[in-house]
């Protein structure tokens, strides 16, 4: 049915015809039609006015890691438009859904030079900016071209590897009003799992039925098909280890016997044993990127070959990019993996739990939960961020959502933060990126508000985003934000000690005249309208913790821990290539050697 409707409204209406509950978004000149169209409709989608427009990202993206359920975003001409930026290039590179929508020039005036338009090679240039973080772009310069744009950016954003897009919304078109049908967006929605192709399965199921020494290496596909179920099955009738990437963490409870951690440069020993000793390595819905591959030294995470490589993914590019397979199947993780069960079932049932190879995993398991414990001191003072964990995970119910970004917390978590089921961890994988943790963790208790979400962050981190303690109160977000406060970039100021030596740290500390420096974050918490504090030793670990949960609000607690090297961390059990300076002659002639051993291929 035709409707008589401006361009801004076309747009809400379709969000709500999705299904959208909320849209993330800073108003401004730019987006002014847009944003009264929501004010009409605000009944039916509530605005959440972010206090800066990569939090706006960051905060759909954290919604959609919890519900499958992608968001949109608005922004204004301009910066606004631009702050998006790092929000979608994280979303992009872990293959999370979001949908920009961002103000632009006036059609008939671009290229004059308005108000925020950079034009000096292109006219109303500044959209190009987005075009590499996201999965499709549409420049909209009719009102009659925004149904179609809406239906197929909703499409682009939700088939095949999920991905963000982006819709450039000149002033003019969100006002301008036509006679428009809107489109029915089940009516347009690809329906239906991509199936392995029935040769490479049973190759595969061959393969895994014979070996002597299987591995499952997880990945974020896992979790983004909803393939926990299939996986155990797999694992369990194959007696595969499985072993996790960084974003494949919570698709397969860690307190299950057959669990063996992560791999890779952030691993564990037990995750990198099994890995570069496996027969046969099943690797579904995963890159290899250069941190789980060890920067790809052969004996570090992997020997392929010869090791045999069976990898599923969705997206073909990736499959032989960076190891050769010996079966590639190309297709939904969930579906390839309950073909791959069905075969292993009617092979006949395998008793893993009697054999040698699982044996082993446990002894695996516990050396490193043995290296963990020689590592952590509970009596120091200010406390390790391994203690922190430690103390933590059992105040936590088994369905709370852990929110973290890059730093050493991050790298912890993967070594020792258990995880039991998929969609509970939420951290930034491929781009790394920091301030996703306080934003992220609201759009999450959006999307799970009678579920625990608490956010892991270094003190650099959340000081990147930490304005939006002031969306977290407004909207009365009971969140709880843990920061390991260790006064610097601690983890880059490790990675220079580590490379270069211990004498090499520099612009890593956070200092004020000579003395270390930490502003009283539990203090600026209370004063945004949080529940704060600070603690800094491991008996005050617990009671602030369920002090925080029990709350009404959002909560912050500020752990002052350790920053003396090497109690900042957890060991680093893999390789990474980091770049020594010639002039370091020593170290240098050791990078070389190492990096020789490389196999890019």
């Amino acid at each position: 049915m035709s409707m008589r409707l401006t361009g801004a409204e076309i747009i809400v209406a379709h969000l709500i015809n999705e299904g959208c509950p909320y849209i993330f978004g800073i108003p401004g000149h730019g987006n002014l039609a847009l944003t009264d169209a929501l004010r009409r409709r605000q009944n039916q989608i509530t605005t959440i006015q972010t206090m800066h427009e990569s939090a706006a990202v960051h905060m759909a993206d954290g919604y959609y890691r919890v519900t499958g359920q992608p968001l949109a975003v608005f922004t204004s001409i301009g910066p606004g438009a631009l702050n998006t930026v790092i929000g979608l290039a994280t979303a992009y590179v872990d293959s999370t859904a979001v949908l920009a929508l961002t103000g632009d020039t006036h059609v008939h005036m671009a290229g004059r030079g308005v108000l925020q338009e950079i034009e000096r090679r292109w006219s109303a240039d500044n959209f190009r900016a987005l075009e590499p973080v996201v999965k499709r772009a549409w420049r909209v310069t009719n009102v009659e071209q925004l149904p179609n744009a809406m239906q197929r950016a909703f499409n682009h954003m939700r088939s095949g590897r999920p991905g963000p897009t982006a819709i450039n919304l000149p002033m003019d078109v969100q006002a301008a009003i036509a006679d428009v049908e809107l489109a029915e967006p089940d009516q347009h929605v690809p329906r239906g799992a991509s199936l392995g192709d029935p040769i490479q399965i049973e190759q595969a199921v061959k393969l895994l039925a014979e070996a002597k020494r299987p591995v499952i290496l997880v990945g974020g596909g896992v979790i983004t098909a909803n393939a926990s179920a299939a996986l155990r099955e797999v694992a369990e009738a194959s007696g595969a280890a499985v072993v996790n990437t960084m974003m494949g963490l919570g698709a397969f409870p860690a307190d299950h016997p057959l669990y063996a951690w992560a791999t890779g440069s952030k691993g564990t020993s037990c995750g990198l044993q099994l890995t570069r000793r496996a027969d046969v390595l099943l690797a579904v819905g995963c890159r290899f990127a250069d941190e789980t591959a060890s920067s790809y030294r052969p004996g570090i995470s992997f020997n392929i070959p010869p090791t045999k490589l069976i990898h599923v993914d969705l997206d073909p590019a990736e499959i032989g990019k960076n190891y050769p397979v010996t079966v590639g199947i190309v297709g939904d993780a969930q579906a390839v993996l309950a073909q791959i069960a069905e075969g292993l079932q009617a092979e006949g049932p395998r008793d893993y739990a009697s054999t040698e190879y699982f044996a082993e995993i446990q002894q695996l398991k516990q050396e490193w939960r043995e290296k963990l414990e020689r590592h952590r001191d509970d009596s120091r003072v200010p406390v390790m961020i391994s203690t922190v964990l430690q103390r933590l995970r059992p105040l936590l119910d088994r369905d709370a959502i852990v929110v973290s970004s890059s730093g050493n917390v991050q790298a912890q978590i993967i070594q020792e933060f258990e995880f039991y089921q998929a969609r509970t961890c939420l951290t930034t994988g491929g781009f790394s990126t920091m301030g996703f943790t306080l934003p992220a963790a609201l759009g999450a208790k959006l999307a799970a508000p009678d579920r625990q979400v608490v956010g892991l962050v270094g003190d650099g981190d959340f000081m990147m985003h930490m304005q939006e303690l002031s969306t977290a109160v407004r909207y009365n977000l009971p969140v709880v934000i843990i920061i390991l406060n260790n006064k610097g970039w601690i983890s880059i100021r490790d990675l220079q000690m580590a490379a270069y030596g211990e004498q090499m740290a520099f612009a890593t500390d956070f200092m004020k005249d000579d003395d270390e420096y930490s502003a009283p974050l539990a203090e600026i918490a209370r004063s945004f309208g949080c529940h704060g504090q600070r603690i800094s030793r491991a008996d005050e670990i617990e009671p602030a913790v369920r002090a925080a949960l029990q709350s009404e609000g959002p909560a912050v607690i500020e752990v002052m821990v350790n920053r003396e090297f090497p109690y900042t961390g957890t060991p680093a059990v893999g390789w990474w290539d980091v770049p020594v300076p010639g002039y370091l002659a020593e170290l240098r002639a050791r990078y070389e050697s190492e990096r020789g051993e490389e196999s890019l291929r």
